[in-house]
């Protein structure tokens, strides 16, 4: 199967930071940002893979800071490595206040889907070809995490 570009996949959402979203500090639930990483990071995995994806790991969750009501979050989604049937893909928020344009990163997180065919079953996905510093940085420690997820999996065994 030919790799595609990471561009395929990039999807980019915003979301408005609404009273219900938070907690009794005002800033959102840190629930409510792994519900947008999880639906943002399966339609990325979708574009790439042109099939419905299930999620297989959440590899990593880094809260960095917090938005408050009334930010817009903007969420960035793009595969960064394959394997035979699943898929890396890298997801950053940033928060922006309306009333001073300020931007920060609140979360990043580095999620594993998995394509699946008409039976249910896996099936085969793309390559990617990384087209950004960022995306050929990520590619490169793909393994690693790789590793880390199999021997997790088999130290439960």
């Amino acid at each position: 199967m030919e790799a595609i570009s990471s561009d395929v996949s990039r999807t980019i959402q915003s979301h408005l930071v609404l009273p219900p979203d938070t907690n009794h500090m005002g800033t959102i639930f840190g629930g409510t940002v792994l519900a947008y990483v999880d639906e943002i990071a399966a339609i990325a995995a979708m574009k790439h893979s042109r099939k419905v994806v299930v999620t297989a790991s959440i590899d990593s969750v880094n809260f960095l800071s917090s938005a408050k009501v009334g930010d817009i979050l903007t969420l960035e989604a793009f595969v960064i490595s394959t394997g035979r049937t699943s898929m890396e893909v890298f997801v950053k928020v940033e928060s922006e206040n309306l009333e001073t344009a300020t931007k920060t990163l609140t979360t990043t997180s580095i999620l594993t889907m998995v394509a699946k065919g008409s039976n249910g079953g896996p099936i085969p996905v793309p390559g990617v070809l990384p087209e950004t510093v960022e995306e050929r940085a990520l590619l490169k420690t793909a393994e690693v995490r790789k590793q880390r997820r199999l021997e997790m999996r088999n130290s439960k065994a």
